[in-house]
């Protein structure tokens, strides 16, 4: 049956920035796949509520307290991945994000940190768990949560968005050198009912300019990643690798925009 394509029976991911949001979403979506779950986040009580989610849902969960923007931590994940369950089959590269900031007020540093958080710790714990997917189960797949900004032209966001265009290119780039044992492909996120759309969502005046600016009228909702994150992930995408998908309620331009002083 065509269903059957997209179960995880028994499949071990990790899926980081799994405390809460997007993340959490997918972790459960695939643990009601079949998956067992590897929980990384920063925030220690926030990935044992996910695991204990993961669990009820009758699979296996492991909960490592990680800071994807420090090496240690991510080569850490990925051993306590391969101690506690001797293989590893899909990666969700899920942690990331940079606050607004208008251009000329971006120093050097904060340019570089959202390089480092929304690209570079994505590539590295990538490089690292390939040959471990390739060794331990055959293959893998690698799903990269990227975002709309990284292909739409947005004030404030110049060091966001950089690091997603880049996130993209790396997924793309990375996508033949690695196949076909091992897919990798992105999601451009759209607006998503989270915390970070909240200043949205609770004021009622943004709230109708965001929905009348966005084609299907209303925000997008952690599921909605999570199908398109179970699909990547799972052999109902067996003949795609490098690709970014838009999931974004039908956007071609931003639904909002945070203004910034004239020159």
């Amino acid at each position: 049956m065509i269903l059957d394509r997209f179960k995880l029976t028994d499949k071990i991911a990790i899926v980081t920035g799994a405390g809460k949001g997007i993340g959490r979403g997918i972790a459960l979506a695939f643990a009601e796949a079949g998956a067992d779950i590897v929980c990384a986040a920063r925030t220690q009580e926030d990935i044992e509520d996910t695991a204990k989610q993961v669990e009820a849902r009758g699979r296996r969960a492991l909960a490592v307290r990680t800071d994807v923007t420090r090496t240690a931590d991510i080569e850490n994940l990925v051993e306590a991945t391969l101690l506690e369950f001797g293989r590893l089959d899909i990666l969700v590269n899920n942690a990331g994000g940079t606050g607004p900031r208008a251009a000329l007020d971006t120093t050097e540093g904060y340019f570089e940190r959202a390089l480092r958080m929304n690209v570079t710790q994505a590539f590295l714990l990538s490089k690292l768990c390939v040959p471990h997917m390739v060794e331990t189960a055959g293959s893998g797949a690698i799903v990269n949560i990227s975002s709309r900004s990284g292909d739409m032209v947005q004030t404030s966001f110049v060091a966001y968005a950089a690091g997603k265009a880049a996130l993209n290119m790396m997924t793309r780039n990375l996508a033949p050198e690695i196949a076909p044992k091992v897919r990798v492909n992105a999601i451009g996120v759209g607006g998503i009912a989270t915390d970070s759309l909240d200043v949205v969502l609770t004021n009622d005046a943004l709230r109708e300019q965001f929905e009348a600016n966005t084609p299907m009228g209303r925000p997008g909702t952690v599921e909605d990643i999570a199908a398109c994150a179970l699909y990547l992930a799972s052999p109902a995408s067996g003949w795609v690798t490098g690709k970014i998908f838009q999931v974004d309620g039908g956007t071609e331009a931003p639904a909002m925009s945070v203004p910034v002083e004239p020159l």
